[in-house]
């Protein structure tokens, strides 16, 4: 049994590969996934209960990290499944001919909007990005209502901002607002503004999840922007709350696919199947507050802060395509004309 943490080198993550894999004579099966080491191991955990000859191996790691780490290693496939990021990057892994299809049972309660026509990936989850703050600081009766309110001076240098050239939310979210600005101008340059002024509110781009939340906790930064299911689940331990925004948010499609060429494909498919099946998309659901992608999952089953949630929902008119197409070109420009260059 293998367990990495976000930020070891490809070789160390490699070398640890090689110790540990297969010794036991159980088949190995290696997972690429940004779903964070404690929904990761409860999974390992049940999936190895459920099928005692496979042993399930995780990286954990951010979504675009994810995306490049499989398309560097196109030649010579070390992951079996890719298990988690926002639809569009798989719409593009499967462009790119990194993935293989497979379709599992439960793919009919899916609906079309959520999986690919021809079965190279499928949506799990849906994923929406909420504002998240310290509670300890933060009254709720002050905490911004809706993504304009981040921009607020009161907020300067209050902000932390997980690193959005690793993470699939973030890009979503950085996309969302160059999109907003297109409808409304025809133009980038709107929302690359908008981008501005939450960097010059932003005290850290911070490396990983964890990090983010224990640098709110510790009030190193009172707000923050990310997904609902990671910040439900961190309030049991932290002083952390959140806001839907009011306005619209991305409710991103979160997939799995198995990786093309993958080492051990008869032990990948068993994973998909079993992943979107009702054996692990219970606890999903219950004890990690995903969103099911399924439409056949029974509403009064989902705890009554998520069903609530849910229910407060507007949907942001996201243009997928376009954020596929364009959305590595928007991160660059980001990267080399927004990050910490705005009006301090």
């Amino acid at each position: 049994m293998l367990t990495t943490a976000r930020g070891l080198s490809i070789l160390a993550l490699a070398t640890l590969t090689t110790a540990c894999g297969g010794g036991d004579g159980r088949q190995v099966l290696t997972v690429y996934s940004p779903h964070g080491r404690e929904m990761l191991q409860a999974f390992e955990k049940r999936f190895e209960a459920a099928n005692p000859t496979i042993d399930l191996q995780y990286v954990d790691m951010g979504s675009q990290e994810v995306f490049d780490r499989v398309r560097s290693e196109k030649a010579n496939p070390q992951a079996d499944v890719w298990w988690g990021a926002p639809a569009n990057m798989f719409e593009q892994a499967a462009a790119d001919s990194m993935l293989q299809p497979f379709t599992p049972s439960w793919a009919t309660a899916v609906p079309a909007e959520a999986k690919d026509a021809e079965g190279y990936w499928f949506g799990t989850y849906i994923t929406p990005e909420v504002i998240a703050y310290n509670t300890q600081v933060v009254p709720a009766a002050e905490a911004p209502k809706d993504w304009d309110d981040v921009l607020d001076p009161r907020w300067k240098g209050k902000v932390l901002i997980r690193d959005p050239m690793a993470s699939g939310t973030m890009r979503t979210i950085f996309g969302m607002m160059v999109q907003r600005g297109i409808r409304a101008t025809g133009d980038t340059a709107q929302g690359f503004q908008w981008l501005r002024r939450l960097d010059a509110n932003t005290k850290q781009y911070v490396l990983n999840p964890t990090m983010l939340y224990q640098m709110l906790a510790r009030q190193e930064g009172y707000v923050t922007l990310w997904a609902l299911p990671d910040i439900e689940m961190v309030r049991a331990q932290y002083p952390i709350e959140y806001t839907i925004p009011t306005s619209g948010t991305p409710l991103i499609v979160d997939a799995v696919a198995i990786v093309r060429g993958a080492p051990n494909v008869d032990a990948a498919k068993v994973f998909v199947e079993y992943i979107g099946g009702n054996a692990a998309l219970v606890p999903a659901v219950r004890e990690f507050f995903r969103l099911p992608a399924r439409t056949d999952f029974p509403g009064d089953s989902m705890p009554p802060r998520l069903r609530a949630a849910q229910e407060k929902l507007v949907a942001e008119p996201m243009d997928w395509k376009l954020l596929q197409e364009r959305g590595n070109e928007w991160m660059r420009h980001w990267d080399e004309n927004v990050r910490n260059r705005g009006a301090k």
